[in-house]
């Protein structure tokens, strides 16, 4: 009998979560990979097909002039998109805001002092930038799980150490995983005003914050992954609107603190999705059209052309 992934969403077996050993980051992408769902570039960046045959990365190819940043972890790779065409920063260049080139800055896995690492280590590739939109929030929150031996001065990262038995209470962990969060971005603010770009936060959507029902078809996949993984177990107490909305609430309001403006992708998506769109492949990563609804709001709502 097929299983519900191997029915629905076949492509993800491309998907291989390995990663290569890096200094200073941890892990990241090979490079020069070519699969028949993504491709990335000499250093791993994932590469952002554009309009008319061009192509945008971080460590080849792309027009010249200024270029837009979309920055984050494996949802900003698109992980569960079917090609490189189907990618936020795909859809941002090609359809909802096509004025200038857009990078894909991300790594898979990683959490926001990884993400904020990523982009000092790569600065000396980047053309001057535009725009700098960071599509992040939940694997911070995803870590927070983890005992507090294991969360340093800067926070866990993935593989770190086993998954506890016991884990904090959800107001601990939104509140670790929030100042983690701001802290970094206050680095990014830095950067982003030297470089003079502008700066954005948008919290990436996970599926019970955007429905607190998933669709049939979401169901049958995030039962099937729950077989084999831990996720339900662990972060079944993340996993309500309430938490959600709530996380939403810190991180706006240290955005504010900041000068950043901030977008809850969660409730954008659930108002621009119709009842019966197919949005998630598993609960932190999107179908084509999730990623192409996730696009067209930013697009929309932070005012990019």
């Amino acid at each position: 009998m097929t299983s519900p992934r191997a029915e629905f969403t076949p492509h993800m077996e491309h998907y291989t979560f390995v990663l290569e050993d890096q200094p200073y980051l941890g892990y990241f992408q090979y490079g020069n990979e070519k699969t028949p769902v993504y491709t990335t570039d000499r250093h791993g960046f994932r590469v952002t097909p554009g309009p008319g045959g061009l192509r945008a990365t971080v460590g080849d190819d792309r027009p010249d002039g200024p270029v837009r940043v979309l920055a984050g972890s494996s949802a900003v790779f698109g992980v569960g998109a079917t090609n490189d065409a189907a990618t936020v920063t795909a859809r941002l260049w090609n359809s909802y805001a096509p004025r200038l080139p857009w990078l894909n800055m991300a790594g898979q896995s990683h959490n926001s002092v990884q993400e904020l690492l990523l982009f000092t280590l790569f600065r000396h590739e980047l053309p001057p930038v535009a725009d700098i939109v960071l599509l992040s929030g939940v694997n911070n929150l995803v870590l927070s799980r983890l005992p507090e031996e294991k969360q340093g001065r800067h926070g866990a990262f993935f593989d770190c150490g086993p998954a506890p038995d016991v884990v904090p209470p959800p107001e601990q962990r939104v509140a670790h995983a929030a100042e983690l969060s701001l802290r970094h971005l206050s680095g990014w603010k830095l950067l982003a005003d030297a470089l003079g770009a502008r700066l954005t936060f948008a919290l990436q959507p996970l599926a019970p914050w955007v429905r607190e029902e998933p669709l049939p078809r979401e169901k049958l996949l995030f039962d099937e992954l729950d077989e084999v993984s831990n996720f339900r177990r662990f972060h079944n107490d993340i996993s309500t609107m309430a938490v959600g909305r709530g996380y939403a609430d810190r991180l706006a309001g240290g955005c504010a603190r900041l000068g950043v403006p901030f977008l809850d992708m969660n409730v954008a998506l659930a108002e621009a999705a119709g009842p019966e769109d197919w949005l998630f492949i598993d609960r932190v990563h999107c179908t084509d059209l999730g990623y192409d609804l996730v696009a067209r709001q930013l697009a929309d709502r932070l005012g990019l052309e």
